[in-house]
């Protein structure tokens, strides 16, 4: 067998791969002398038909057949021995098949990118410091019985806070447009669900009072039609009802899971979520610094067709959120653009994330494991039961001790990078990220 290795470009690699014709002859003749054994044709007692006979109406299949395992096989082997790493599937085109001549093809694929790990002191990271207080928790009861309000109607005019019931219909240059009608609709007034104004137009309002708002829809406007346009609305207020809290009592401890110890133990089991939450967004904060100074210091191709493996996961993911096969979206017909930045990001880090994995000799470290588990399950009613599950199920527990490695992955990071700690309260060291850079920007073009 000869081999031809070219470089075309970046990580794409392209073999010539030669198979002399006597060695795929001499297999055509075995597989056809197998064949022969047990091929049936009238006329011939089984395992009697003559050779000549079986490769007249046989060869061919066993010809083609025979090139299709030679090109599996001779592909192994080529990149064994130029001890090549391939990032894929090869593309193969045969360019000499005929009978009597050497079987010549050709296979074109990506390999994986050599990486040398820079110093990673060269990385940045601010750990954000913060502790839960009574205030934090005084806050999260508050935002518990929110969410568990009921309503009371009232007999006076509309304030913030309250919900209103209406009908409305909107016009657009004295028409009625598509989505600007309503009946029945219930709305808190205040909560920001309405466009401008709306909302506070129907503040003083009582039951049975029709209002007419004139208002003008934002430039930033889902639907083109309604950008910047003069609109009027048609409110009728059919009723006005305040937000009754729950009481603090044993009926509404119970809701969340804690059944004896009043409130004194309901505050600590909130606490106890909240420091949990805490640790888990300081941990998610300082991983994404250092992943992100990871790919800033580190410059690596993608293989192209593990970046196509990753879109296809993200597309599949997409659809995941809405709804799945019930919302009638082929994933292959998302864009692929929409997903590359982030697929290229994500093959990236796994690249590198494995060669620090090689280089620096890591273990998936068991007791963190345990640990890991522990804390999921604590936040379950029977905690034995989740750490049961986890251990039983071994994609689960897999997955687990990959989020763990990579743990000690951002740990070794850290160990060399430059960590500053920067003190917070509570609401910021949870808040994400993203959300945190956007606030950051709006208070400064304010």
């Amino acid at each position: 067998m000869q081999v031809s290795l070219e470089t075309t470009s970046g990580l794409e690699r392209r073999l010539t791969i030669v198979v002399p014709a006597a060695d795929v002859d001499a297999k055509v003749e075995e597989r056809l002398k197998e064949m022969s054994r047990r091929v049936r044709l009238d006329g011939f007692r089984p395992g009697k038909v003559p050779f000549k006979v079986v490769k007249k109406r046989y060869g061919k299949g066993a010809y083609q057949e025979v090139l299709g395992e030679v090109m599996q096989t001779s592909y192994m082997e080529a990149i064994s021995s130029e001890e090549l790493q391939p990032a894929g599937s090869p593309s193969v085109e045969p360019t000499v098949m005929e009978e009597g001549k050497d079987f010549e093809f050709i296979a074109t694929f990506e390999v994986y990118p050599e990486i040398a790990l820079e110093d990673f002191a060269q990385i940045n990271v601010e750990k954000p410091v913060s502790t839960v207080q009574d205030a934090d928790v005084d806050t999260m009861l508050s935002t518990l019985r929110e969410q568990s309000r009921t309503w009371e109607v009232v007999e006076r005019a509309a304030e913030s806070g309250d919900q209103v019931e209406i009908d409305y219909v909107g016009t657009l240059n004295g028409e009625a447009f598509e989505g600007g009608s309503a009946e029945d609709q219930k709305l808190v007034l205040g909560s920001g669900q309405m466009i401008p104004g709306f909302e506070d137009g129907l503040v003083g309002a009582s039951a049975g009072e029709e209002k007419v708002l004139e208002l003008t829809f934002p430039e930033e406007y889902h639907s083109e039609e309604l950008k910047g346009q003069q609109t009027t609305f048609t409110v009728k207020v059919k009723a006005v009802s305040q937000p009754v809290l729950p009481e603090m009592n044993d009926e509404f401890f119970a809701k969340y899971g804690v059944k004896d110890g009043g409130e004194e133990a309901f505050r600590e089991e909130i606490r106890k979520n909240m420091e949990r939450e805490l640790r888990q967004s300081v941990k998610t904060k300082i991983k994404n610094q250092v992943m992100d100074g990871l790919l800033s210091v580190h410059n690596l191709d993608v293989p192209q067709a593990l970046a196509a493996q990753e879109i296809d996961r993200l597309r599949h993911q997409a659809v995941a959120q809405f709804g799945g096969a019930n919302s009638g979206i082929d994933p292959k017909n998302l864009p692929a653009e929409l997903f590359k930045d982030e697929a290229d990001k994500r093959v990236k880090l796994g690249l590198l994330v494995g060669e620090i994995v090689k280089v620096k000799e890591i273990k998936v470290d068991d007791n963190r494991v345990r640990s890991m588990i522990e804390d999921i399950a604590s936040a379950y009613q029977q905690p034995q039961q989740v750490i049961d599950w986890y251990y039983s199920n071994e994609q689960q527990l897999s997955q687990v001790q990959y989020v763990v490695l990579e743990e000690q992955v951002v740990d070794t990071i850290l160990d060399a990078a430059q960590v500053s700690e920067a003190e917070c309260s509570y609401e910021e060291a949870i808040k994400p990220a993203q959300q945190h850079a956007a606030e950051e920007e709006a208070e400064a073009q304010a």
